[in-house]
Order: C-alpha cells, then structure tokens, then sequence
C-alpha cells in the first residue's frame, strides 16, 4: 500500500517561505519528509546507522538550496531525486558491498522454521529480506512506486534515467521476487 504524504501546508508555499530563510517553515517541511525518507533510505542502504545523516544531507540541500527545484516535477520527486543520489554515493563509499544477502541462507533459514526459532520472521520481515535482495536500481523503483505512490515518470525523474528503464528494472525486479516467493513455497 502507497505511504500517502501527510496533509498539511501546501509544499510550494513551504517551499517559498524556505527560500525566505524561515526556519519555522522548514521545520513543518522537514516533519512531512522525514518519515517518507527515513524509510526509503531505510530500503535503499539496509544500514540503519547510516539513514539519519543521509536524510539530514538530503533537507540540508532543501534548506541550502529551495530555488534549485525547477517546478517541472511535484516536489516530492526532487525531494526524492536528492535521496537517490545521495544514498547511492553512500552505497558506492561503503564497504558493505560484499555482505549482500545470501539468498541460499535465506531459503534454507525461511524454509525449516526450527533452524532458528529466534528468527521467526513475520510476512512484512520475509519481504523486507527479499527487497533487500534486489540490486539497489531495483530496489529503488519497487519502493518508490509501491510505497511511495509515484508513477514510473515520477520514479525516471528521481532515477535520472529513461521511463522505460524503469519499466525494465520493474520487470526484472518483479521476476526476482516471484523467485524469491516460489522459493518460500518450497
């Protein structure tokens, strides 16, 4: 189900008042993206420690920067947009990489629940996992669209890329995770 954004001021005025310096403004911006971020970047970086300052990079571009949106997307978009990117370039500086789920583990610890008991995990961890196994594009695209609502103009904004490379990464991911579900059912 889409993670709808919270009714409040109206983002655009928001937006302006922040361009004005007004830090109050700011401050009711931050609270409507704070969630929305924190578990994108949550999904793209599967770091949690690492979440906090990513968001705090991300607003400190709104805050730096307001009249960097160019009014060609919803704000959100190029709220977004400059959480992709950032979060990428963290994903890039990590040295994390090598420890990508081991899709072989996961199936053989999904698949006989007495493996480990203390690890009984519920159907929203089971898919948090299986997100988590998809290349961060991928990632990207299946969050963006599903959690977040955005239509794949939306998502190929954000992304930097064509909308039917969204489509592609949609697809592939899609087909990964039928994989990944055919697997459970095993």
């Amino acid at each position: 189900m889409p993670e709808q954004p919270q009714i409040g001021p109206d983002e655009y005025a928001l937006l302006q008042r922040i361009g004005e310096g007004d830090t109050a403004a700011f401050e009711a911006f931050y609270k409507n993206y704070y969630p929305r971020l924190f578990r994108f970047i949550l999904r793209m970086m599967r770091q949690p420690e690492a979440v906090e300052e990513l968001i705090q990079e991300t607003l400190l571009v709104v805050w730096e920067k307001p009249h960097g949106f160019n009014h060609e997307s919803k704000i959100s978009t190029w709220v977004f947009g400059i959480a992709y990117h950032k979060t990428l370039k963290a994903m890039a500086k990590s040295a994390r990489r090598d420890k990508d789920v081991d899709i072989d583990f996961l199936i053989e610890t999904i698949g006989d629940p007495s493996a480990n008991p203390a690890n009984n995990w519920e159907n929203q961890d089971c898919l948090n996992y299986a997100l988590a196994t998809l290349p961060p594009d991928q990632r990207a695209v299946i969050e963006l669209t599903f959690y977040h609502g955005l239509s794949y103009q939306d998502v190929a904004r954000i992304l930097d890329c064509p909308e039917n490379t969204v489509k592609t990464r949609m697809f592939h991911a899609r087909r990964k995770l039928q994989v990944f579900a055919d697997a459970q059912e095993k």
